[in-house]
């Protein structure tokens, strides 16, 4: 494509300088509107007006190249150059019927699922739900433009004059519709969740602790068994808190398995470890340019006071004898693979390597898109600040600490040819079958007798819960997938 040389320069509204260079790329556009250069006069129909001045946004900056074509920038984390990954930006003015391209051009990651079929979601005013993009109108390449950076390139056509359009890099969950989430639970008046705020965050968000569990169990000369689960330490991974939802769902419901499970195990979940970074429509970071998730060594008390009301929970857990916290698992989504998988610990017991394997295993005999050869057993000093890594140094070998993610785009079930795109029903559909497993594990360690829901008919289990056990693999194939990875 042929580029016009002049720029239009414009003025950051939050700033008050102009973007003229990547470095100034501080605030979000606020309702900009980009003019044919040399253009003056009342904005026409057709000239674009992009606005990211709204919870999670993130667009830093745009540059008309013609009627046809824009290049847009994302700002990157709040201070921390590093990390331009998310965007999330609503375009309004539109002429009807006219098609543009837009061009993401200073990704800081190369590789990316843009090169396997992924693609930007959208809605509309008069269509809220979002959609996936067509992918056949999506390109990913290293553009010459752009000191050979990649570009993400895609094409779009405007139908409806009067409608806002917003694109984002996955679906947003955010933290305001976490917080009407937990809401409405706690108007349920469950008799087994328990909702408070653990701490707050710099920006004084709150730091949201669910218990999920029968009552009698948390009486304080009881034995406990606990799961701890966590979600969003990287703020852009918006899938993890569709599967964190899905957890908690199925937690709450009336489910038999459900019920069981809440008679004999705690549920401590802590949906949003950064609920400034997801605000402010970061990738990675937090308000101060952390990245959470290698810090969990030595938290700082007011640089990192999520991570920090967190870890003493934990740590003061792990330290009464009356409480087993067996499992920890920390949810995140991934940008260059597919399906759901997991991260775990090595250890030189290979009795206890064997045991941490197990939870994996019986998940993907739950969940279709959960991949057991995709999972991987690491200890990368790159790795050592993170959850799963400090936690399982911390917590006695009958603990089992595991990193979880997802794709940010889509997953392969046995025997299929081509990928299924996630949906947000989906991918709470896995945190469901997450949270049926736990069940599993206890009734093959004998933790939970095997009765209660075993009378069910399994068509109606699943039918509540949405998954039935992936039958297409059979028990021999998944015995030969390898429980020792290279990956991560």
């Amino acid at each position: 494509m042929e580029r016009k040389m002049e720029e239009s320069t414009v003025r950051d509204v939050e700033t008050g300088s102009e973007t003229g260079a990547e470095d100034a790329l501080v605030g979000n556009v606020n309702k900009l509107t980009v003019s044919p250069p040399g253009y003056s006069g009342a904005p026409r129909r057709g000239h674009l007006v992009f606005d990211a001045c709204f919870e999670s946004g993130n667009l830093g900056r745009v540059d008309y190249i013609s009627e046809f074509e824009f290049d847009l920038f994302i700002r990157p984390d709040t201070c921390n150059p590093r990390f331009r990954v998310w965007f999330n930006f609503t375009v309004e003015n539109v002429r009807e019927t006219q098609r543009v391209i837009f061009n993401v051009v200073n990704f800081s990651k190369t590789k990316s699922l843009y090169r396997d079929g992924m693609s930007p979601v959208v809605k509309s005013t008069s269509r809220p739900k979002w959609q996936r993009l067509p992918a056949k109108n999506v390109y990913y390449y290293r553009c010459p433009d752009h000191r050979r950076n990649y570009v993400m390139s895609f094409a779009f056509c405007f139908d409806r004059e009067d409608d806002v359009y917003q694109f984002a890099y996955c679906y947003p969950y955010t933290y305001s519709r976490l917080q009407h989430y937990l809401a409405s639970l706690e108007r349920r008046n469950l008799p087994y969740l328990q909702r408070e705020q653990l701490g707050l965050s710099v920006q004084q968000r709150r730091l949201d602790l669910l218990t999920i569990t029968n009552s009698d169990h948390l009486s304080p000369e009881k034995e406990k068994k606990l799961v701890f689960l966590t979600a969003r330490v990287h703020p852009g991974e918006s899938p993890a808190s569709f599967v964190c939802q899905g957890v908690i769902d199925f937690l709450v419901s009336l489910h038999p398995v459900a019920q069981v499970l809440r008679d004999h195990v705690i549920f401590k979940i802590v949906p949003m470890l950064n609920p400034d970074g997801v605000y402010l429509g970061n990738y990675r970071c937090s308000l101060m340019g952390f990245d959470l998730n290698r810090h969990w060594q030595d938290p700082s008390p007011w640089a990192h006071p999520t991570l920090h009301a967190v870890k003493q929970l934990i740590v003061q857990m792990s330290q009464d004898p009356r409480v087993s916290l067996e499992f920890y698992i920390d949810v995140h989504a991934h940008s260059t693979m597919l399906n759901g998988f997991m991260y775990g610990n090595v250890f030189e017991d290979e009795e206890r390597v064997q045991r941490q394997a197990v939870f994996p295993r019986l998940l993907c005999q739950n969940a279709p898109d959960f991949s057991f050869s995709n999972t991987s057993f690491n200890r990368d000093v790159v790795k050592a600040g993170t959850g799963r890594r400090f936690l399982g140094g911390l917590l006695d070998d009958t603990s089992y600490c595991y990193t979880l993610e997802v794709s940010f785009y889509s997953y392969m079930t046995a025997g299929s040819t081509a990928p299924v795109p996630y949906t947000e029903e989906t991918y709470m559909k896995l945190g469901r079958n997450v949270a049926r497993t736990f069940l599993d594990y206890y009734k093959l360690n004998n933790l939970i007798k095997d009765n209660g829901p075993a009378h069910f008919p399994s068509a109606e289990v699943t039918s509540q819960i949405g998954d039935g056990k992936d039958n297409s693999r059979d028990a021999a194939s998944r015995e030969r997938e390898k429980s020792q990875g290279v990956r991560r």
